[in-house]
């Protein structure tokens, strides 16, 4: 059943203090067109200036998400993502006058609430599922937390939080279908610390709009009176502090029993839209963190950008071949007798690619190179890894077709073994490097898993018509 992209009908707004700036902000949700994505816009900056919410855009993961673009920034927006994905609204503009969006009570749910004022309609375009065809994996050793996504269709998140400390000890939750159980069950979940970590985050200049109405603190030291009105006074709470007996600053009650858990997998759910795109998967997450959702959304993020990129030049879908023959030719410029790829069998964008040349008797430079004795000449072999890994460059321009990939300087080529009629050449070659007008690419061929070729290159990359 076609899926079809959602907008508000009207907009509406919320006012309030941010958490980590203190500073008081109005943010206004707008209607936008479709493909449009979720904007925020800074509207109390000169020109407006407007922020996709894409993981390309973060700057700073300091006990929150921030996106920034030049001077212009808006910190703490995961919750606010959290409510646009969990209500599945795919376009909207974020108008904020200030660096903040309000904080509310800590959770997504005023965000919620407020986006609820008005009615979600559909437009006319389908939803562009990244659908994962095959476990994405991040893994961070010192911090130990592990975030992977397994093929699913659906969207389905399990969280695992341990901080080994007795204070919250080990907590799980799990989201399983976003419509039914998002709004009552996890959009409540309000932000939470340590009370060990409060004044050490106030130094830091964070937490300037926190108090015990919009955070749990979690007690895991103890504090003597004099301590409770110094850590009173710091914050600038009115209201007195006293240690809970259920473990919580002023005996705040937990909406569940497993709430910061549930707030982490909110958490997870907000920076995962940084993606660009929903996302049909199975999503499971031990100990995770901003910098771990942000760095696991840029690779999701890459890997869509593939995709979309791939079905463009790809139109058969072909078990082992990324792009056929067909689809280099609409990517590259060479032709025969120069086209010296017959596929592609591997990509990972601005990173490495895989290619392959059969090698056939019928090739024309075998003619003269050499009569009675047919070898392919080493720059030709040098030119289909160029050819190979100016694939690697797709999502470096907007129209990557009308661009052209010149040699600039040749390095480090070493021919190992000649490669004769019949043999099929694997070309794997990786970007080092890539700047506006230029690449540095380091490339190695294999004959029957044999070296038989390497080289480091740097190629211009200029306007195919200017070259012309």
């Amino acid at each position: 059943m076609l899926e079809l992209q959602k907008t508000i009908k009207h907009s509406v707004s919320m006012s309030g203090i941010g958490l980590h700036t203190g500073t008081h902000s109005t943010m206004t949700f707008k209607p936008a067109a479709d493909n449009y994505g979720i904007r925020f816009i800074r509207v109390d900056l000169v020109d407006n200036p407007e922020i996709p919410a894409l993981s390309d855009f973060v700057v700073d993961i300091s006990r929150g998400t921030t996106l920034g673009i030049g001077e212009a920034k808006v910190y703490t927006v995961e919750h606010v993502l959290a409510a646009i994905v969990g209500l599945k609204i795919d376009n909207i503009i974020i108008e904020l006058d200030g660096v903040e969006p309000p904080i509310g009570d800590g959770s997504a749910l005023p965000y919620v609430e407020c986006l609820r004022k008005t009615e979600i309609i559909q437009q006319a375009e389908p939803r562009d599922y990244l659908i994962i065809d095959e476990t994405v994996t991040f893994h961070d050793e010192e911090k130990q937390i592990d975030i992977v996504a397994l093929p699913l269709d659906d969207y389905r998140m399990t969280v695992l939080v341990d901080y080994q400390n007795p204070a919250l000890g080990s907590q799980h939750t799990g989201l399983f279908n976003l419509e039914k159980e998002f709004i009552d069950e996890f959009a409540p979940a309000r932000t939470f610390c340590f009370l060990s970590e409060v004044e050490q985050l106030s130094k830091l200049g964070l937490i300037k709009g926190g108090d015990i109405d919009n955070a749990i603190v979690i007690i895991d030291k103890q504090l003597n009176e004099d301590e409770l009105i110094d850590l009173q006074t710091k914050l600038g709470i009115e209201q007195k502090v006293t240690l809970g007996a259920n473990g919580i600053l002023n005996n705040r009650e937990p909406r569940f029993k497993n709430e910061p858990a549930r707030h982490k997998l909110l958490d997870l759910l907000g920076d995962l839209a940084l993606i660009g795109a929903p996302v049909k998967a199975q999503i499971l997450a031990a100990r995770p963190g901003h910098h771990a959702n942000v760095e696991f959304a840029k690779m999701i993020r890459k890997l869509y950008q593939q995709k979309k990129i791939v079905k463009k030049f790809q139109h058969i879908k072909t078990q082992g071949i990324v792009f056929d023959s067909n689809a280099i030719q609409k990517i590259l410029p060479h032709r025969y007798p120069f086209l010296l790829v017959d596929k592609i069998t591997h990509l990972e964008l601005d990173k490495k690619v895989v290619g392959v040349k059969s090698v056939s008797i019928n090739e024309p430079f075998f003619q003269g190179h050499f009569p009675g004795h047919p070898i392919m000449p080493g720059v030709l072999i040098l030119e289909a890894m160029a050819q190979t890994g100016g694939v690697l460059l797709l999502n470096s321009f907007p129209n990557p077709e009308e661009k052209l990939v010149l040699f600039m300087q040749i390095n480090n080529a070493k021919f190992r073994k000649p490669v004769y009629p019949g043999d099929q050449i694997i070309m794997e070659v990786e970007l080092i490097q890539k700047k506006s007008r230029y690449v540095v690419m380091a490339g190695k061929t294999y004959v029957n898993d044999q070296l038989v070729t390497e080289a480091d290159f740097t190629a211009a990359i200029v306007d195919r018509d200017k070259a012309l």
